[in-house]
């Protein structure tokens, strides 16, 4: 297959495949306690795995400021070194967080703010520049995000910022920021067992890249998550918010999610591909504009993930069999 793809009309070439890098910022939590992070985490090993994704053809690296407070963008900027040239680096803001106490306190959808978390993510990042700037408030007042806009294009006269998106599942919302000059994409949810044909459609209509977050259905595509299995304590899943959808806490994994996922493994497992390759699979044949980017915590996830790029996208005739069984 194609193994590249350009975000939108910015002509800034990424791997069809990037890498998530949620689950390496290791524990954080809300204020009140709820975890939001993945559970612990081993800074060398993340290390290892990033340098092993770059050799792998891997240029494309997604992380926020938030992810475990700051760790994750510092972690990354460590691994990447003097390769910070071969690879474009998406990171996001607008959360507000304590790096002391790994604690998110709120948000801030302010200007001022983004100046001010720009700023700090160039340092962590140990930085001049940033490829794509997202904005992570999912659903900021487009009036506001009008103005987020604006700044960011600012910030790309300024040379901080190449180009910018939004993280957020709302079309409608996306489309304000796709009105932007260097609006390169838009970040939104989707994978085989949650589709999002709006988005589809609007990165289609306005030339923009679809960033797909949860490509693996947070673990759950890959097959390693059963009903019954304990998380850790600081694993988001193990306390799910309501938007995590195909967890319980308690249970672990929904058994209704997990007996989708049994019932698509023929398909997504054909031409010798593993569980969660044919769910990257699935993402490239639904769209020619989709950038998966599958978060991992060690090389032998990024080895696994990376590997899926030479495999290739599922065929039109797979893809009409999943919506089949899934009664799309």
């Amino acid at each position: 297959m194609e193994t590249k793809r350009t975000l939108g009309r910015t002509g800034i070439g990424v791997s069809a495949l990037g890498f998530g890098c949620w689950a390496i910022g290791g524990e954080w939590q809300s204020v009140d306690g709820q975890p939001l992070g993945w559970g612990k985490v081993d800074d060398e090993e993340s290390i290892r795995a990033i340098r092993r994704a770059l050799d792998l053809g891997v240029t494309f690296f997604d992380t926020a400021d938030t992810y475990g407070a700051g760790h994750s963008e510092r972690v990354l900027g460590r691994a990447l070194g003097k390769r910070r040239a071969d690879v474009v680096v998406a990171t996001k803001w607008g959360n507000v967080f304590d790096e002391e106490t790994r604690t998110r306190t709120g948000a801030d959808d302010s200007v001022e703010y983004a100046h001010r978390a720009l700023t700090a993510s160039l340092k962590r990042l140990d930085t001049d520049h940033i490829d794509l700037y997202q904005l992570h408030l999912s659903d900021a007042d487009p009036e506001r995000a009008a103005e987020l806009r604006d700044a960011c294009e600012e910030f790309v006269r300024e040379g901080l910022i190449r180009a910018y998106a939004w993280s957020t599942d709302d079309p409608s919302r996306a489309a304000v920021f796709g009105q932007g000059e260097h609006c390169a994409a838009v970040q939104h949810m989707a994978n085989v067992l949650q589709d999002a044909p709006e988005m589809f459609a609007l990165c289609e209509e306005l030339q923009l890249a679809g960033i797909n977050r949860s490509p693996l259905a947070m673990g759950l595509l890959t097959g390693k998550r059963r009903t019954g299995q304990a998380l850790e304590a600081g694993d988001i899943r193990s306390r799910p918010p309501q938007w995590l959808r195909g967890f319980e806490e308690g249970v672990g994994a929904d058994p209704e999610w997990v007996g989708r996922v049994d019932a698509l493994k023929d398909i997504l497992t054909s031409d010798g591909r593993t569980l969660g390759q044919g769910a990257l699979a699935w993402l490239w044949a639904r769209s020619p504009r989709a950038v998966p980017i599958p978060g991992f915590r060690s090389v032998a996830q990024a080895e696994e993930n990376a590997g899926a790029m030479a495999k290739g996208p599922l065929s039109a005739e797979q893809v009409a069999e999943v919506d089949r069984i899934l009664g799309r």
